[in-house]
């Protein structure tokens, strides 16, 4: 799909991610920002995290430990919010042909394990959202570029990867972009425990101006979903009550609020880069709509993203019983107890709360001067932040 571009690096541990990750992070969004060509949407950049995040040996026993996958999650938003908020770059969804879109996905790669020469373009998936690295090269594509990181990990991950890609895309040498490495440590800090997945997550929010935040609560939601691991069986569903168009009206520059619809769209088009798989490449999701639902399939039907009009404070929660987790941010921590609340009065079970790191900025860069304060950062990234901007590019 021209436009996307994707980067890979071996994921370090927790304490090391600022030293890994901004240095080639900032190089590639810097090139991009200082390309002579830009489409009108924005760039797409992909930061394809390669480690080896699951366990277990069977394909239907796929694990990962959900709260170390999430704060990575976190601090790799938050570093790309900082950064794009010092080369002053709208990160937003769709923001505008200066605008640069990240999005970050996980892939599971055991360097011990090389790919070798042999390695065919094949989709293989678990009972997880998370792939490998072949089903990686042979869904995603095609790439305006690739870029690659200078150190003997990001050489080796890049060697795979060419593997099995370049029996699916002849690319010009320009395409292939090389940019600085960070710090690479080793992680020799004991397994996590694992985290049990659920057949219905649930979530809500505005996804106003879909930006960093809403990328990493939705990331984070579907990491908890089990996959079925063949097509007819009932299908993993992911809810998301999406704050109906009424209830938006008094927000601040609320003639900047995005439609309904269109929050809905890019919501479903952000979750297809994690979860649409096919060997063709980039394709359209199976798509139903309704007057207050619409129903998006993935993976030949084994994973449904349900986003629901909101029209109160509880949404699906309280109309629909068998549900198994909700997800929510630090700031709506108190909304999960409430829902619960609701749930018992009903003779529900409670659902299971699943808290999210919120994007700290004072913990994603290093102590330079030009690093923007917490306020700042929060002011910066907002939807209302986002609404106001374009309210004074407007005068």
């Amino acid at each position: 799909m021209d436009g996307h571009r994707e980067l890979r690096q071996d994921a370090a541990d927790h304490a090391s991610l600022s030293v890994a990750y901004e240095p080639p992070l900032k190089a590639a969004i810097t090139r991009l920002k200082n390309e002579e060509y830009h489409s009108q949407r924005g760039s797409v950049l992909f930061v394809a995290i390669a480690s080896p995040i699951l366990t277990g040996s069977a394909p239907d026993q796929k694990s990962l430990s959900w709260p170390a996958a999430q704060s990575i999650l976190a601090r790799i938003y938050s570093i790309v919010a900082v950064i794009c908020a010092q080369l002053d770059v709208p990160s937003e969804m769709h923001a505008g042909p200066e605008s640069i879109d990240v999005r970050v996905i996980f892939i599971h790669y055991d360097p011990s394990k090389p790919i070798t020469q042999d390695t065919r373009p094949t989709i293989d998936v678990n009972n997880t959202i998370i792939i490998d690295l072949p089903t990686f090269a042979s869904a995603y594509h095609p790439w305006h570029q690739i870029f690659h990181v200078n150190s003997e990990p990001g050489h080796q991950l890049f060697s795979s990867y060419m593997k099995v890609y370049e029996k699916i895309q002849t690319l010009r040498r320009d395409q292939l972009v090389m940019v600085e490495s960070g710090l690479s440590l080793s992680d020799n800090s004991p397994p996590p425990t694992q985290t049990n997945l659920y057949s219905v997550v649930c979530l809500g929010g505005t996804f106003d101006h879909l930006h960093a935040g809403h990328k990493l609560l939705l990331t984070a939601a579907a990491l908890l979903l089990k996959v079925p691991d063949r097509p007819k069986a009932v299908p993993a569903r992911f809810v998301i009550g999406i704050t109906g168009d009424e209830l938006l009206k008094r927000k601040k520059y609320a003639e900047f609020v995005q439609p309904w619809d269109l929050r809905v769209t890019n919501v479903l088009e952000f979750l297809a880069s994690l979860l649409e798989l096919s060997t063709s490449g980039w394709t359209e999701p199976d798509v139903t709509k309704g007057d207050e639902k619409v129903i998006a399939r993935f993976r030949d039907g084994t994973i449904e993203i349900h986003c629901v009009l909101l029209q109160d404070a509880f949404g699906p929660t309280t109309a629909e019983e068998e549900m198994d987790v909700l997800v929510v941010s630090g700031e709506t921590r108190s909304g999960g107890d409430a829902v619960n609340a609701k749930r018992r009065e009903k003779g529900w079970h409670e659902l299971e709360i699943f808290e999210v790191d919120v994007l700290d900025a004072e913990r994603s860069t290093d102590s330079s001067a030009s690093a923007p304060t917490k306020t700042d950062f929060a002011t910066k990234i907002s939807s209302t932040a986002i609404r106001e901007r374009k309210a004074e590019a407007r005068k």
